[in-house]
């Protein structure tokens, strides 16, 4: 008799099955609801992030217009609305109206997929809380992500400015990176859940089940984000550089590229697009995750022990918190570290991210093939293993860099002697009028 056996998980919740019935005025209901809901998020999301960085150091942040500054982004959004909008001479016209559009339209329809709620009564008709789905839910995610890149580049080649090509190339060099590692930390979670619906994976998420360890019953966990650590971790570094986000924020780069792609841009309503897109992309890279590994819409344990916890609208509540604490953790992540340097962004994620991507997903698949009884606890075990060899790695880089870094100054400290010895002219290299300079005292080279 085995000591350790599964009881098999329950995955209550709206699937495949339950989209497509919707009358259209419901589904016009729900697309209006989410495009507000991401138009206020985007306001409400701006004050928050500018307070809590400036209570992080010290400052008081925007409290002048309404009560604790809360009008202060909605007059920033009337001056860029109202603002003249100019447009430098030399740029390609369409294409530079067009960009924020690209980058903007994409964002908001990726949230299309998300769920954010069970199957409620409205106006007397059941339908789940979510606009849309579809067996391939996740890729239609990507898709849009990648799409909404084009307008970043679009809007660099478009302004015909050195600053912003430069801005729209590294964006289009980051993206493929990061984004390829963000897909991957994506297949384990379809390989355990057998599904890329967005909706199912969240009802795979509704019960972990229970180990029965020597007689007793242990629950398991349910979260991906805890079941599949290296995947979640390493989405949550690569959710960075997808959004363009401190410290992946090299394609704006104020230090080296003035604002990179939208330098051209005037603070008007286009520019006011670029940040507009920016948000939006925060707010969906959070759904996502909450979707794939916090549970969804589920309330967290302890909360989920109440029989009403997951039922009607209140799921709405869990699913706005979730967000609401990423969107945190995105803003804290800013205020703490700096940018990055260009070439450790993209050697961090071509040479570390998904090369260790790779590695976990053999793994799952793996023991997913070999079809293990004792999968979960098999799944932990391997995440701490390749956590633990991660955190080698990163020790062992860190010595590299100190060892590279030490040779830096020695071969700066023999610069500095080499100055500082006298030279002719009183400079560390000759003189610039030497007798050869003019054929003086030069010896004939014999003719071959």
């Amino acid at each position: 008799m085995s000591l350790l056996t599964l009881a098999s998980p329950a995955s209550p919740g709206p699937g495949l099955a339950d989209f497509g019935h919707d009358p259209v005025w419901i589904s016009i209901i729900k697309g209006l609801v989410i495009f507000v809901f991401l138009l206020l998020g985007v306001l409400f999301g701006v004050w928050l992030e500018r307070k809590l960085i400036s209570r992080m150091q010290h400052r008081y942040g925007p409290n002048r217009a309404g009560k604790f500054g809360l009008l202060q982004t909605v007059a920033d959004g009337l001056k860029m609305g109202l603002k003249e909008d100019l447009m430098p001479r030399k740029v390609d016209k369409v294409i530079f109206f067009l960009a924020p559009v690209i980058i903007s339209v994409p964002a908001i329809l990726a949230y299309s997929v998300i769920p954010m709620g069970p199957v409620v009564s409205m106006f007397g008709h059941k339908t789940p809380l979510q606009l849309t789905d579809m067996p391939v839910a996740v890729l239609f995610i990507l898709a849009m992500a990648s799409i909404g890149v084009y307008g970043i580049v679009l809007a660099g080649w478009a302004s015909k400015s050195p600053y912003a090509i430069l801005g729209g190339l590294r964006s289009s060099a980051q993206v493929v990176s990061y984004e390829i590692a963000m897909g991957l930390s994506f297949v384990a979670v379809f390989l355990y859940a057998g599904t890329l619906s967005t909706s199912e994976i969240v009802a795979k998420q509704a019960d972990g089940g229970t180990a029965t360890i020597f007689g007793l019953d242990v629950p398991l966990p349910s979260w991906y984000a805890i079941l599949l650590i290296p995947s979640f971790l390493i989405y949550a570094m690569t959710m960075f550089g997808e959004v363009n986000r401190v410290p992946f924020d090299l394609p704006e780069g104020e230090g080296e590229l003035v604002a990179g792609y939208h330098t051209e841009y005037s603070s008007s309503l286009k520019f006011a697009m670029f940040q507009l897109a920016e948000y939006v992309n925060v707010f969906v890279v959070s759904g996502v995750m909450v979707t794939l590994f916090l549970g969804g819409w589920r309330a967290p344990w302890p909360i989920s022990l109440w029989d009403g916890a997951n039922v009607g609208w209140l799921p709405l509540l869990w699913f706005f918190a979730k967000i609401v604490l990423i969107f945190c953790f995105f803003v804290w992540v800013r205020a703490s570290l700096p940018r990055v340097r260009y070439d450790q962004l993209m050697a961090f994620g071509w040479k570390v991210l998904i090369p260790l991507n790779l590695a976990w997903i053999l793994l799952v698949a793996t023991f997913r093939a070999l079809r293990v009884e004792q999968s979960t606890p098999v799944f932990i075990l391997m995440a701490i293993v390749v956590i633990g060899a991660l955190a080698v790695f990163f020790r062992f880089d860190t010595v590299q860099q100190r060892r590279r870094e030490a040779r830096a100054e020695q071969v700066e400290e023999e610069f500095e002697q080499l100055r500082e010895e006298p030279t002719a002219g009183g400079f560390p290299v000759p003189p610039l009028d030497l007798p050869h300079y003019h054929g003086a005292n030069r010896k004939e080279v014999p003719s071959a």
